[in-house]
């Protein structure tokens, strides 16, 4: 089976203090650690699993800057066996949708029976698997968590309310979000490292896919970033546990919660 994962550096929010920047439009990006999306990681360590297990490749893609290189090189010598790197200035303010264009453009160049993204990313949409499967007409199963691989299709696995889980069967070539906690990522040593390290991975600009600056324009822009007004803090209600009770009783009246 050909995996396609698709992977994207973000800030490592264990290594920053994430703060906006003085104008409102992002986040300050001074000296910050980047590392690969969390759910991505997942969904590579999940791609290897099902390689080793029916044989076939691991591909890795991103669409970034240079910078993204050290993220498909990490998930390489995680075990994938290629990566990709979409690198072009017309996507540098692009949205989910001028995203999911460069990785359609991927996925028609090559030969892939499986697409998988994380569930999320830094910006908290959870949109690009959705949007590449429909720009692709291919099946979709978002936020999945359990994978067998069968003949021709998958049965897939999805927490729904409740805490219940529910498995469905999807055919083949499709697209799936992975949900964190579908397995544990590997660790990535020193030496696994240095192993890719002299690796070729080849660089696609917008051109080189097949498209042009309006393919990759930003459909929607963000307005403004800021950090929401903090409430006013719990009230610790003291005393003994009737005059707690008490207390709660008479809160809940003055806030009409109860009569």
């Amino acid at each position: 089976m050909d995996i396609l994962v698709c992977v994207k550096r973000v800030p490592d929010t264990a290594e920053n203090e994430i703060e906006v920047n003085s104008d409102g439009s992002d986040i300050e990006r001074d000296d910050v650690v980047y590392s690969v999306n969390e759910w991505d990681n997942y969904a590579v360590e999940e791609a290897i699993q099902i390689r080793d297990n029916v044989g076939g490749s691991v591909t890795v893609v991103s669409v970034g800057d240079e910078e993204s290189e050290e993220v498909l090189r990490r998930e390489m010598a995680m075990g994938a066996d290629n990566g990709i790197l979409v690198d072009d200035e017309v996507f540098e303010n692009t949205d989910g949708k001028g995203i999911a264009t460069a990785l359609k453009a991927v996925i028609q160049a090559g030969s892939y029976d499986l697409i998988m993204t994380g569930a999320l990313a830094d910006g908290g949409a959870g949109q690009i698997g959705g949007m590449v499967a429909a720009m692709l007409d291919l099946p979709y199963a978002s936020l999945v968590n359990k994978i067998e691989v069968g003949d021709g299709s998958l049965k897939v696995g999805r927490e729904i309310e409740g805490g219940n889980q529910e498995m469905n069967e999807i055919s083949l070539p499709c697209v799936v979000s992975i949900q964190t906690g579908i397995n544990e990522p590997r660790y990535v040593g020193i030496r696994g490292i240095r192993k890719v390290a002299s690796v070729e991975i080849p660089v696609k600009s917008a051109a080189d896919l097949g498209l042009s600056a309006d393919d990759a324009a930003a459909k929607v822009t963000r307005q403004t970033y800021f950090v929401p007004e903090l409430g006013e803090g719990a009230e610790i209600l003291e005393g003994s546990t009737e005059e707690q009770i008490e207390k709660l009783i008479e809160i809940l009246k003055s806030k009409g919660g109860i009569k």
